[in-house]
């Protein structure tokens, strides 16, 4: 044997890098995904422009709604002395935790236009609430405190004001949906204009208003004096 080895051969060849062919076969799907949402977005813009007869997404309305079913009926035992009309903007937004605004995200301002009606329920007068002297001529009348009713929200005049939406709600948007979107935002204006009226001095007024009515009745009917007051129940 030959005391002189040959040298084993390095393999010194460069590691094998990513293939710019592979890069671009992922590149081309994201890339149609992207055209794809363009394109309905154009489209629909377009269409938007287009005769209804004329396009082929129009919509057309009919009113298939059944008969009104009367559930019940009460008898109201109130007073209503003072209404107020409020008026909201919602601001709602809603943003993805890991993703731009322009991708996912939506925000939507909403104009709530509504009422609150304030009233005194004479159905809740405690006995001997109402003392009249013995000559008819003097009358004492414990009412209790005015209470204000649930939001009235006006349908016609609250409305959508602007939506900006992310790409991807856009895309979404397109082929769905959700009328709890709609919902949410009246369910918003409402309370917050409850909460204004209970911090408008609304009820004050309701129960002012409900002893000048008791008043001017009275004193028609031929008493000279009659004193209004309210308990301390709520």
């Amino acid at each position: 044997m030959s005391p002189y080895m040959a040298p084993e051969p390095k393999n010194d060849a460069p590691r094998s890098s990513p293939s710019p062919a592979r890069g671009r076969r992922l590149l081309v799907p994201a890339l149609l995904v992207v055209a794809t949402v363009a394109v309905v977005l154009v489209a629909q813009q377009t269409l938007r422009g287009l005769p209804g007869w004329l396009n082929p997404f129009g919509e057309e309305t009919r009113d298939r709604s059944g008969p009104v079913l009367l559930k019940s009926i009460r008898d109201l035992h109130r007073y209503e002395a003072a209404s107020g009309n409020f008026q909201v903007i919602v601001d709602l937004e809603k943003d993805a935790k890991f993703l731009p605004d322009s991708l996912r995200g939506k925000r939507t301002l909403f104009v709530g236009n509504g009422s609150v009606d304030a009233y005194v329920d004479f159905s809740k007068l405690a006995s001997g609430a109402v003392t009249v002297n013995e000559d008819r001529t003097a009358a004492t009348i414990t009412l209790p405190p005015a209470q204000l009713e649930k939001t009235n929200l006006d349908p016609r005049h609250s409305y959508v004001y602007s939506t900006e939406r992310g790409l991807i709600d856009r895309f979404g948007d397109f082929f769905s949906s959700n009328p709890n979107n709609q919902q949410q935002l009246y369910v918003l204006a409402a309370e917050k204009i409850q909460t204004a009226a209970a911090q408008s001095g609304l009820k004050e007024r309701a129960d002012a208003n409900t002893r000048t009515m008791l008043e001017n009745m009275l004193k028609a009917l031929g008493f000279t004096k009659v004193t209004v007051q309210q308990s301390n129940a709520q």
